[in-house]
């Protein structure tokens, strides 16, 4: 008696859910797609996303880069976040120009500025890559190892296997992380080698690598994780004072 109750109770919560996801709207992928990235905080890859949008791959990809195309040229809703769409995956960021606000409002230190080896170093890669650390040496005249390896700790340029000649020396090319910090979606929105934009990027370089966190550009959950760090860190060096005038 009492496991036909409890099974027609099943049958009865079963039935009351089936009447309920019937009266919910249709899906607003755009909608979706941008809650999923903003709790996400981080690069979500088309494949996942077809999954849970049960789409095919080749259509959600078609999607979200023309919503992309919307979402970031839009006048008529200002934002301060971007949506940028890269070879396999795609992420909200926030837009570099308000970096400064949020470090304002969260607390957060400045790193430290890009050197200018370093900058000129960056510009080579991302003009001629793949590119081995030789090659950069002999462009710039100077040896280049501080450079590549700051980049490298940053994030900003990764290694990309290696050249098929004696010693077989890495090569190396910028990283997605350089994408979001420059808030470009692929490498062919740089501007032209011999044109005037050229300077402008290294300035530009300049002036965003100077604000942002030493990887990329900063994400809602970096810029949390950041401050909760330093807030951690000040707590801790208190109770040390504390515990010494004890």
């Amino acid at each position: 008696m009492t496991d036909n109750m409890n099974e027609q109770a099943i049958i009865e919560a079963v039935s009351e859910e089936k009447e309920l996801n019937e009266e919910l709207p249709a899906l607003n992928f755009e909608q979706a797609l941008e809650a999923v990235l903003f709790a996400a905080g981080h690069p979500v890859s088309y494949e996942q996303l077809s999954k849970v949008f049960e789409m095919e791959l080749s259509e959600t990809v078609s999607r979200i880069k023309a919503y992309a195309e919307l979402y970031n040229n839009s006048t008529d809703v200002p934002r301060g976040v971007i949506l940028l769409t890269f070879e396999k995956e795609c992420q909200l960021c926030t837009k570099a120009e308000y970096i400064s606000y949020i470090r304002e409002a969260l607390g957060i230190r400045r790193n430290g500025n890009l050197s200018t080896s370093s900058i000129e170093t960056l510009a080579i890669v991302a003009y001629n890559q793949p590119v081995t650390r030789s090659y950069i040496d002999t462009v710039r005249g100077v040896d280049s190892n501080y450079a590549v390896s700051s980049l490298l700790e940053r994030g900003l340029i990764e290694a990309k296997g290696r050249l098929d000649a004696p010693g077989r020396p890495m090569l190396y090319g910028t990283s997605a992380n350089f994408l979001r910090c420059f808030g470009i979606s692929s490498l062919s929105e740089l501007p032209g080698v011999n044109s005037e934009e050229v300077a402008e990027l290294m300035s530009r370089m300049e002036d965003q690598l100077s604000e942002l966190p030493d990887k990329n550009q900063m994400t809602l959950d970096e810029a949390i994780d950041e401050s909760i760090e330093e807030n951690e860190a000040k707590a801790a060096l208190n109770e040390d004072n504390s515990a010494d005038n004890i």
